[in-house]
């Protein structure tokens, strides 16, 4: 099956230059396969990966990868789901919403770790966030990630990489990741829906990503892709060229200041390192390790 990361493409609306060299109908293309080298060298990263996950003695995290370059729009991350220890799938693999291309819909999908990793358009450098919750809301998170009843209630029927925060209209991956945090986090139940969810996320303070795009044409290109839409944007926001869309970044902000205790953990890897740094500030750009961060070598 075919699928494409559901957040990712919202950045082929930032930048002329960036949908000439990427191609807005390559969007369900297969990528360029990965090399030997290649996968062997995001093996090692994802060995690191899983035993910082260990070590955390944590069962569930919020996790987000890097994936396009998002510089342009002050983004490092793009694409979000949760990792979990105990999954059916294999210790830590990723649950998230995928855009399946085959199918032509969006799906939820459960993958190993390395395949999330795999997933990345510069096998060479990239990065992950990982975000932990004290203990009982990481045992909410982890029910309610666990419940594919719950988790495919939460699942839009539609899909738009660029779908507006507050709209059932479409959605992407990172809009049903903070909807589902809000029906675990909320407590909304076994029944709650994406209305639910959003109406709690609102009543909570949840602040979603202001894309400014700069350039009110550049809007024009959603109309050159099935998967970015203009009709669950405000006119305000299009007027003045810009998207509110849920990004890993709001998810993080808000998870930090709505739950007391969680924690977070970044992990990068570029050249010949992997570095792994604790905290809510950002890792130093160019996977550069701070004096309190550590380093694994590659081979």
């Amino acid at each position: 099956m075919r699928r494409a990361a559901a957040g990712v493409w919202i950045a082929l609306a930032a930048a002329v230059p960036l949908v000439a060299r990427a191609g807005l109908p390559r969007f369900c293309n297969h990528p360029d396969p990965l090399t030997a080298p290649q996968q062997a060298r995001l093996l090692q990263v994802s060995a690191v990966v899983k035993d910082v996950l260990e070590r955390t003695g944590q069962r569930v995290a919020l996790v987000s990868r890097s994936g396009l370059d998002l510089d342009r729009l002050g983004l490092r991350y793009s694409h979000a789901g949760y990792t979990v220890r105990d999954s059916a799938n294999g210790p830590w693999s990723v649950r998230q919403l995928y855009y399946a291309c085959d199918a032509g819909q969006p799906k939820l999908f459960d993958q190993g770790l390395s395949g999330f990793l795999f997933g990345t358009n510069d096998p060479e450098r990239g990065a992950l966030s990982l975000v932990f919750l004290p203990p009982d809301a990481a045992e909410r998170l982890e029910r309610t990630v666990l419940d594919t009843r719950q988790a495919l209630a939460l699942l839009g029927a539609t899909y738009s990489a660029n779908a507006h925060a507050w709209s059932q209209r479409y959605q992407n991956c990172n809009q049903w990741a903070v909807e589902l945090f809000a029906t675990a986090q909320g407590n909304l139940g076994p029944n709650a829906d994406r209305a639910a969810a959003q109406q709690w996320l609102q009543t909570q303070g949840y602040t979603p990503a202001t894309l400014d795009l700069g350039f009110a044409p550049l809007l024009w290109l959603a109309t050159l892709s099935p998967w970015l839409h203009h009709d669950d944007h405000p006119p305000e926001d299009l007027n003045a060229a810009r998207y509110r869309v849920s990004m890993p970044a709001s998810i993080e902000a808000f998870v930090q200041a709505t739950v007391p205790g969680a924690t977070r953990i970044e992990v990068c890897h570029a050249g010949q390192r992997v570095v792994v740094h604790h905290g809510w500030t950002p890792i130093a750009e160019g996977c550069h390790a701070g004096d309190m961060d550590t380093v694994f070598p590659l081979d």
